[in-house]
């Protein structure tokens, strides 16, 4: 398969002016932000129903087309970022984000102390919820994200766990959208660990009636219960999903292939016997040659030239990981907007 010519001018399809727009359009700008939303918290893509996942992408390509008419949409908001892992996108698209929406942000370090360590997250919870009105979370453990979610009374954001990394998969279902068109009709294949990424992408394929097919060596499958549940959703949405064990047999016809690093942060003990076990799934020219033609390259990155990927795919005109990377500014700005733009605050939960 040949890598297609890239067209430096493919960008998201462009939206009439708004003097020509009807007035249903025209109004869907403030609804966006003042309709109540039925999304309290964002820790897995498993919050979200189809409909709801629609909602948020048709929310991120508004905010991307038209940034201007949002500029003060959280105006007074302030969210509060606590990561546990080094950060570089993550970080930035939610700060650039969050000031671009008229909120402020406050960055919070904790590689050298973990959420709770100090403190129950009870107790966190508690004092936060009344000095802000969002959280924004990247940790290891995901239990932190689903505690301070239980606890607080205000909406809580996985921008990544150990087991999931929603965010991500929303950006990554933005760009193929913007690709290809229908996601009902899109097959995305990733190829190694069945790690967060791997999860939050089965669920999004589920939600979104996409079919996705993880290749990954015997032992390092996504865990049982998120495929499980991957295939519930898809069963309502006209989904598949499929794993297994051959790398070959899981690019085999698709229209997009995805892969990540093979040993994440926390596993870098790991690292040799990983490479040495996940050799055969490294992304080359002649695996990404079995998939489609026109076939776009993904990886939510950093990524380790050499490793996972070879460079003749990852800076070939067939990959869209920079398209990946943009998207996760505007996909998250549709989730705090959706979050806080006109949700009211739940009830504070109670610790005893």
């Amino acid at each position: 398969m040949k890598f297609p010519d890239r067209d430096p001018e493919l960008k998201c399809k462009e939206e009439p002016p708004m003097a020509t727009r009807s007035v249903e359009e025209k109004n869907l700008v403030g609804e966006a932000i003042a309709m109540p939303s039925p999304l309290t918290d964002l820790t897995s893509m498993a919050d979200l129903t189809p409909a709801m996942a629609a909602g948020l992408l048709e929310l991120a390509a508004l905010v991307k087309a038209r940034p201007a008419e949002f500029r003060q949409a959280l105006a007074g908001k302030q969210i509060v970022l606590f990561f546990e892992k080094p950060s570089f996108r993550t970080r930035l698209t939610f700060e650039s984000g969050i000031y671009s929406l008229g909120g402020h942000a406050m960055f919070v370090d904790q590689l050298t102390s973990r959420i709770g360590e100090r403190e129950p997250i009870s107790d966190m919870a508690h004092n936060l919820e009344r000095w802000v009105d969002a959280l924004v979370l990247r940790t290891f453990a995901h239990s932190t994200v689903t505690g301070l979610a239980e606890y607080s009374s205000i909406p809580v954001i996985n921008a990544l766990s150990d087991y999931e990394h929603p965010c991500q998969a929303l950006a990554d279902f933005l760009t193929l959208q913007e690709k290809f068109g229908d996601l009902t009709k899109v097959h995305l294949t990733y190829v190694g660990d069945g790690n967060n990424v791997a999860h939050s992408l089965m669920l999004a394929a589920a939600l979104f009636g996409s079919h996705i097919t993880v290749g990954t060596p015997k032992g390092y499958e996504p865990q049982a219960g998120v495929l499980e549940l991957a295939r519930k959703i898809a069963a309502g949405t006209g989904a598949t999903i499929q794993v297994v064990n051959d790398p070959v047999a899981a690019v085999q016809g698709a229209d997009a292939v995805y892969t990540d690093v093979w040993a994440s942060m926390g596993q870098e003990a790991e690292t040799l016997e990983r490479a040495r076990i996940f050799h055969a799934f490294r992304v080359t020219p002649e695996l990404y040659a079995h998939a489609a033609e026109g076939a776009v390259f993904m990886h939510c990155l950093p990524a380790h030239r050499g490793e996972e990927v070879e460079a003749a795919v990852i800076d070939s005109p067939a990959s869209v990981v920079f398209d990946q990377a943009e998207n996760r500014l505007h996909v998250q700005k549709a989730i705090l907007l959706q979050l806080l733009g006109g949700a009211a605050r739940r009830q504070p939960a109670r610790s005893f």
